[in-house]
């Protein structure tokens, strides 16, 4: 009894090392992918990307972006999708992403999900990860990150949720709005981003140029000012059209211009305070964009608090071939499993 005892214990030590080593993955099948960093100054911090959305293509922004993240700065990336019956990535199933455990020990959640209704057991390390006061990056359709309709022990965090204390859910709460409206007219009207006033020496903002940001997807409504220590750095200029040269759109529109990018605080249940990123820009064809890219990259360092590494002139070119689809319902490749995403 006592040898199978100590054998007990023995493939217990074991099974956690492995978890450890594979950066909390407990599961056999191929649910995400992991992207260990090199050197670079983001060496030893871990980010976690949450993909899962219809229309915009996060199972293919997120990889990529860990890829930049990973090769070119250090930084240890697991990106999470969301995972159908059979095993392949499927951004209609809205209720289940896989390895959120990861979030456990993570230094930094970037997220791009949308409309989630996921079980209790995976949004409480969604929601564990945020009363810690660790930093978040939200992108595009994270203001309206779930729609927890079946699954009701977190529904206060619902985007149109009237839990008082929590209006708007998780979006308004962390982000600072929830969703709101298109601006631009969806897939007419792309955007360029036009840097703050006074804001040209932020940061997240290094080796950006006034005008450089451009992305096929159309500026979101958000409501005006967006509350507390909000501060945008980027605004959403209008086109007239889907090209990065076509000019802005006349009219009231473009007057006031909508942010497309901002950082705030969330004063977590633990006393921390948390950096915040928002941008409603961010989809796949969005990255294809050098601007967009650096804006992500840059927040980043940011948010782990290292803006200090920052470099103007940092590398954020793509990693491998990179080909995304156009963003719309229904348009994603059906039958990509995670592991297609590693770097070959």
């Amino acid at each position: 009894m006592a040898k199978m005892r100590i054998a007990v214990r023995y493939r217990l030590f074991w099974a956690a090392a492995l978890i450890a080593v594979c950066g909390g993955r407990t599961q056999a099948d191929d649910s995400w992918v992991v992207y260990q960093g090199g050197d670079g100054p983001g060496k030893d911090k871990r980010v976690v990307l949450v993909s899962g959305d219809e229309e915009y293509r996060s199972e293919e922004a997120l990889p990529q972006l860990a890829k930049i993240l990973a090769t070119r700065h250090g930084f240890n990336c697991t990106v999470l999708f969301a995972i159908g019956e059979d095993g392949t990535i499927d951004p209609k199933r809205v209720d289940n992403i896989p390895g959120l455990e990861a979030l456990d020990t993570a230094d930094l959640l970037i997220i791009a999900t949308r409309f989630r209704d996921l079980p209790d057991d995976q949004m409480k390390h969604v929601v564990d990860y945020l009363e810690s006061g660790r930093p978040i990056i939200g992108l595009r359709t994270a203001t309206h990150a779930f729609d927890l309709k079946k699954n009701k022990t977190y529904a206060k965090y619902t985007w149109n949720g009237q839990v008082p204390g929590f209006e708007g859910g998780f979006g308004r709460l962390v982000f600072g709005e929830t969703w709101h409206s298109h601006h631009g007219a969806h897939g007419k009207q792309s955007t360029r981003g036009t840097l703050a006033p006074g804001e040209q020496d932020h940061p997240i903002l290094k080796g950006v140029k006034d005008g450089q940001i451009w992305g096929p997807t159309d500026v979101y409504g958000v409501r005006l000012p967006l509350p507390g220590d909000s501060k945008p750095l980027v605004f959403g200029q209008i086109l007239t059209g889907m090209k990065p040269d076509d000019s802005p759109l006349a009219g009231p529109k473009n007057d006031p211009m909508m942010p497309v990018a901002w950082t705030k605080t969330y004063a977590a249940a633990n006393g921390k305070t948390a950096r915040i990123f928002a941008t409603t820009m961010g989809a796949s064809q969005d990255l294809e964009n050098e601007g967009v890219r650096r804006l992500l990259v840059n927040a980043t360092y940011w948010a782990t608090g290292l803006e200090d590494q920052i470099a103007a002139d940092a590398d954020v070119s793509i990693v491998g071939e990179y080909h995304p689809l156009p963003f719309g319902f229904g348009g994603f490749k059906a039958g990509v499993k995670p592991s297609s995403h590693q770097i070959k």
